[in-house]
C-alpha cells in the first residue's frame, strides 16, 4: 500500500508539469460589451466589428503567444445597468480582457466590474470622468476630451478666427463632460460662449435648439451631441437656413452621422482622433479591408476596436504571458511604434492613468466623407 502511495505521487510529480502546460494552446478570451441595440447600435457594432477583424487578421499570423484569440460579443443595449450586468457576465466567462462599452455612462458603471475582478478594460468612452477616477485596469481606445479640446479650441480660434460661439450639447455623461472641457478650453482662447444650449439623449426635435443657436448671432456654433442627434441636428440647422460655421469632434464628424444628415453634413469642420480617412498606410488597409469584408466604411468606433485587440496582442506578448495584472502593469506608460509592429494604425503612447496620446486631424467634409486638412502631432509628456 505504502509502495503504491509513492508510486502515485511519483507519477503526480511526473504530470504536474504537463498539467500545468495543458491550457497553453487553449484560446484566449476577449469579450465585447459594446451598444448592439438601442440608440448607440451603429457605435456598438463598428467597434465590435473592428475587434474582430484585428483578431481574425492576428489568429491568422499565429495568434498571442501560439495561442488563437477568441472573441465573444454581449449586448449592453445602451444601458447603463446592462452595461453593468454584461461586464460580469465576461468576468464569469473568464475573459482575459473586455473591449467596451463606447458611451460613457455605460462605461462608468462597467467598468468598477472589470475593476473589481482585474480585468483590462479597454473603453471606447471620451468623457474625462472615465480615467479621473484611478482605475488602474481600464484603457482608452480613442483621446480624452481633456487633450482633444483644446486642439479643437486652438483651432476655432486660429484656423476660423472666431470670437463667439452658441453651443448645443448633450445632457448625458458625454455631452456633460464636453460642454464642460470645451467651455474651459474656449475661454483660455479667449472665445465666449454666448449659447449655451443643453439637449436630451436621443432627442428628435431640434428645432429649439437651431433656433437658439440662430438667434445668438454667433461666429460659430459648436455641436456636441451623440451621431443620431447630430444628424437631426444639422438637418435642422439647414432647414433653418443656420449659414454659419459648424465645428465639433468626433461624433459630429463620424461616418454614421454624415450618412444619416447626407448634404447637411458638407462644410463641417471639426477635431477627430480617429478616422478612416487619415493618410495613413495602415489605416487605409483597415479601411479597404474592413469595407470587403462587412460592405460598408467604418467610422472612428471601428478603428477603436481595432487598436483595442492589438495593443491586447502587442502588450501580452511584452508582458510574455497571459495574465491580467501583469498586463495592466505594462500598460503604465507604455510606447509602440507602427513601424515596429504591423497592424498598429498609428504611434501610441499610454500615459500611468490609462489615457491614449498619438496623432489626431482637422478634418472638413466634402461631398459625403471627411477630408483631412491638418495632422496635428501628439501632445507629448
Amino acid at each position: 500500500m505504502k509502495a503504491s502511495r509513492c508510486v502515485m505521487f511519483a507519477l503526480a510529480i511526473c504530470l504536474a508539469p504537463l498539467a500545468a502546460h495543458a491550457g497553453d494552446k487553449d484560446p484566449i478570451l476577449i469579450v465585447d460589451v459594446v451598444e448592439l441595440s438601442g440608440t448607440g447600435a451603429s457605435t456598438g457594432t463598428n467597434m465590435r466589428n473592428g475587434a474582430e477583424l484585428a483578431a481574425k487578421e492576428i489568429n491568422a499570423a499565429g495568434g498571442v503567444l501560439g495561442r488563437p484569440l477568441s472573441m465573444t460579443s454581449l449586448d449592453s443595449q445602451t444601458n447603463p445597468g446592462v452595461a453593468k450586468a454584461m461586464a460580469q457576465k465576461a468576468i464569469d466567462m473568464g475573459a482575459y480582457a473586455v473591449i467596451g462599452p463606447v458611451f460613457s455612462g455605460s462605461a462608468i458603471v462597467s467598468m468598477t466590474e472589470t475593476r473589481r475582478a482585474e480585468i483590462p478594460n479597454f473603453v471606447g468612452s471620451e468623457a474625462t470622468s472615465i480615467t479621473a477616477q484611478g482605475n488602474p485596469y481600464v484603457f482608452r481606445t480613442s483621446i480624452t476630451l481633456k487633450t482633444s479640446m483644446p486642439k479643437l479650441a486652438r483651432y476655432i480660434k486660429e484656423g476660423m478666427h472666431a470670437k463667439t460661439v452658441a453651443m448645443i450639447w448633450g445632457n448625458d455623461e458625454l455631452g456633460k463632460s464636453g460642454r464642460d472641457e470645451g467651455t474651459k478650453a474656449l475661454k483660455a482662447q479667449g472665445i465666449s460662449v454666448v449659447a449655451d444650449i443643453s439637449t436630451d439623449p436621443g432627442q428628435i426635435d431640434f428645432a429649439g435648439a437651431a433656433l437658439k443657436a440662430k438667434e445668438s448671432n454667433a461666429d460659430a456654433l459648436f455641436l456636441y451631441v451623440h451621431e443620431e442627434e447630430s444628424a437631426r441636428a444639422l438637418r435642422e440647422l439647414r432647414k433653418q437656413g443656420y449659414d454659419k460655421p459648424i465645428v465639433g469632434e468626433t461624433t459630429l464628424l463620424s461616418q454614421k452621422t454624415i450618412e444619416l444628415a447626407g448634404d447637411a453634413a458638407n462644410g463641417v469642420r471639426g477635431h477627430v482622433g480617429l478616422t478612416v480617412d487619415a493618410p495613413l498606410p495602415v489605416i487605409r488597409a483597415f479601411d479597404a479591408n474592413f469595407t470587403k469584408t462587412y460592405g460598408y466604411r467604418s467610422d472612428h468606433n471601428g478603428l477603436k476596436g481595432y487598436l483595442a485587440m492589438y495593443m491586447i496582442k502587442l502588450v501580452t506578448e511584452k508582458v510574455g504571458k497571459v495574465d491580467p495584472k501583469a498586463f495592466a502593469k505594462a500598460m503604465k506608460g507604455v510606447t509602440f511604434q507602427a513601424k515596429d509592429h504591423p497592424g498598429l494604425i498609428m504611434d501610441v503612447h499610454y500615459d500611468d492613468v490609462g489615457d491614449l496620446d498619438c496623432e489626431t486631424f482637422i478634418v472638413e467634409v466634402k461631398n459625403g466623407k471627411q477630408e483631412v486638412i491638418a495632422t496635428l502631432p501628439p501632445m507629448g509628456p
